[in-house]
Parts: structure tokens; C-alpha cells; sequence
């Protein structure tokens, strides 16, 4: 069985009887006392998140997990459908899921999703994406001495701040973690 200190972020584990999902791990050593292992995680079951910390020797059991790709076909009322490329089944996943991923799924993409025990737990994000821009207000000419930026509108309805040359029709990175404008693609 492994120790606190093999845990990794995206690990699930059982914890008090919960699957719950690695978000952040840390090892700290405090200058007094035995070393730790700070984590962040979600309770799979609850949706909810916590800190807790573990002795760094302390034994967890690490549950199996597969990642799977699997491609967005639509949203339709609140449920979102995905599609097994390789055996053309379709899945269905609540945007409870889905969380922060909503503004970034764009049809016919390909993302990959965590499963445990065969059942579905969360969608993994790139750290970045590429989004077309679809609305965005025209930059005024000389304008440049400073960072100068404007909203811009995503075609998943995602407003960024981007530099005042990028115009509508541009297709765009973002960063998923912040929102942020990263270039152009």
C-alpha cells in the first residue's frame, strides 16, 4: 500500500470511506516534529473540498483509475453528451461534473475524463484551449503606447480581456486555469 508521500495531484483515494480526488499535494517539513504531506481534495461523492494533511509515512489506498478521451457532441438542457471514438458509445455528464470546464467545451473537441471504478468523476482541462472569437469591439488606431486590452467574447460565451488587435473571426488561446488570454493560434 502506498504512503502520503507517493501522492500526486489527480490521484483518487479512499478516505474515510469517501473516493476523493487529489487536487494539490505538498510535502512540508516543519522545523519541529515529523514531516507532512499537506493535500487539497474533493469529495467525489459530496462535491466538496478540504484540506487535509496526512504523516508523511502514513499508508492510503489509491484507488484504480482510467483516463479516457472522449469527444463533446452537445449540450441539451443542462446535460452535456460525449462520444466514445473508439467504441461510438455516448455518455451524459451533469454540469455538477463539469464545474469551471463548462466555458471551454467546444463541439466536436476531444477531452479527456477521469474515471473511477467506470464511472465518470471529472473532466481534465489542457492548460490551454483555442476559442474563436465572435464578438469583440475594434481597437482604436495608435492606441498602443501601453498594454492596452478589451473584452472579447468566446463562442462559449467566455469573456476575456485580449490585446486591441485581435479582431473577430480570430481563433484565439486561453488559459484554463486563470481565463486568461495566451496568443494567438
Amino acid at each position: 500500500m502506498p504512503i502520503a508521500l507517493d501522492l500526486r495531484k489527480g490521484n483518487v483515494i479512499n478516505y474515510n470511506g469517501n473516493s476523493c480526488l487529489i487536487l494539490e499535494s505538498h510535502h512540508r517539513t516543519p522545523g519541529k516534529g515529523q514531516p507532512v504531506v499537506q493535500t487539497k481534495m474533493r469529495n467525489l461523492t459530496t462535491g466538496r473540498s478540504g484540506d487535509v494533511r496526512f504523516q508523511s509515512t502514513e499508508k492510503v489506498e489509491v484507488l484504480m483509475t482510467e483516463r479516457k478521451n472522449l469527444e463533446f457532441s452537445y449540450e441539451d438542457r443542462g446535460t452535456y453528451s460525449f462520444m466514445d471514438l473508439e467504441s461510438y458509445d455516448s455518455l451524459e455528464l451533469d454540469p455538477d461534473m463539469l464545474e469551471e470546464a463548462i466555458p471551454f467545451l467546444v463541439p466536436n473537441t476531444e477531452y479527456e475524463i477521469l474515471f473511477v471504478d467506470d464511472k465518470p468523476v471529472q473532466l481534465i482541462l489542457p492548460s490551454t484551449v483555442e476559442l474563436k472569437v465572435i464578438e469583440s469591439a475594434v481597437g482604436i488606431r495608435g492606441d498602443t503606447a501601453s498594454n492596452v486590452q478589451k473584452p472579447a467574447t468566446l463562442e462559449t460565451n467566455l469573456v476575456v480581456q485580449v490585446p486591441l488587435f485581435i479582431k473577430e473571426g480570430e481563433t484565439i488561446k486561453v488559459n484554463t486555469s486563470d481565463r486568461s488570454y495566451s496568443g494567438r493560434s
